[in-house]
């Protein structure tokens, strides 16, 4: 077997370095040979070698190995883990990952990780996922990352689950598929996770990688809405403003354009100051009106600004003041709001 290693390690081929590494290092088929093991293991620790890796770090550059120190408690973690006990690779992993009673080591980390993944560990998998995503301990390879939130997914992981929905969305690490998308969205959605819960109502909404279906779109909305999900509550709010997939109620679609509007979501306090404004599912109320349009407008809604300064010309629900309504409607404009620059110019003109 040495013979063969040593040709394939001679083409440069990784595995096949790090193995005759192995057999000189441990005297498996060979003599025991430190420089052998050592010549080898450096050949083989390019990048993406994590266990090449692994074990360079245990030498002291000459071959020697090192022994370092660990607290009883790490010692008996990596005997035990050295054994084959997946939870405790795993362990091991998030304790180097996080500096949990070893110095911080990415690779060490990563490592680990995999040795518990090839044991089907989900979490091991999952977080060796986002090692391979962000080139932590290992090289950036996202379809290295994909195979192993693929693994996780595949034994009902949500967080998995969604990434590999987002990767399949998006075209990250894999042919771009908004049918795999959705799926990997519902999966997830069906364990309550909210961020899956809003695309996958978004897919739904939009028709992507399913047949458009507002009725399912309000569903998942609504599932992530009371999750307090505010980009759900949003959607949720316009669908019952429209009546899309459910029956028209302009007083829902206040309480949901509330909900988001109290978390800061500028679309939200537009729409509601809109309703504020016309009396839709609210009393009609110009001072609240003009509440959350300023609040939207200082977070730069176009839309927003120029209904204040329409507000602030008028005297609608505040003071009039020309100079105030300059200024928002200056805002608007600035962002190709026409309407907004008419105005301008006719107040010039006036003026």
């Amino acid at each position: 077997a040495a013979y063969w290693y040593e040709k394939s390690a001679e083409q440069g081929h990784v595995l096949a370095q790090y193995n005759l590494a192995t057999m000189y290092d441990k005297g498996q088929g060979v003599e025991p040979d430190n420089a052998l093991a050592m010549k080898w293991y450096q050949k083989a620790a390019r990048p993406d070698s994590i266990v090449a890796q692994y074990y360079l770090g245990e030498t002291d550059g000459y071959g020697n190995r090192i022994q370092q120190s660990h607290s009883p408690e790490i010692q008996r973690m990596l005997q035990a883990a050295e054994q084959g006990d997946a939870q405790i690779q795993f362990s091991l992993g998030y304790a180097y990952y996080f500096a949990k009673g070893v110095p911080r080591n990415f690779v060490q980390a990563a490592y680990w990780y995999q040795k518990a993944a090839e044991q089907d560990h989900s979490q091991a998998q999952f977080n060796l996922a986002v090692m391979y995503g962000k080139g932590k301990g290992v090289p950036k390879d996202l379809s290295i990352a994909i195979y192993w939130f693929q693994k996780s997914a595949e034994q009902g992981d949500a967080i998995a689950q969604f990434n590999l929905g987002l990767a399949y969305y998006f075209g990250k690490g894999v042919k771009q598929d908004l049918t795999l998308a959705a799926h990997w969205y519902q999966k997830a959605a069906e364990q309550d996770h909210v961020n899956a819960q809003f695309n996958l109502g978004n897919s739904y909404h939009y028709g992507r990688g399913v047949a458009q279906d507002n009725i399912q779109a309000a569903l998942w909305f609504e599932k992530a809405a009371k999750q307090n999900h505010m980009d759900a509550q949003l959607n949720l709010g316009s669908l019952y403003y429209f009546g899309k997939g459910v029956e028209q109620n302009h007083r829902q679609a206040a309480f949901w354009y509330q909900n988001a509007a109290d978390q800061g979501h500028a679309q939200a306090q537009y729409n509601l100051g809109v309703l504020y404004d016309k009396g839709k599912g609210v009393q009609q109320d110009y001072v609240q009106a003009i509440h959350w349009y300023l609040k939207s407008a200082e977070q730069g809604h176009n839309q927003a600004q120029y209904n204040l300064g329409l507000a602030y010309l008028r005297g609608e629900g505040i003071k009039m003041d020309v100079t105030e309504a300059q200024y928002w409607l200056q805002k608007a404009a600035e962002q190709g709001n026409k309407n907004a620059s008419a105005i301008l110019n006719n107040i010039k003109s006036i003026k």
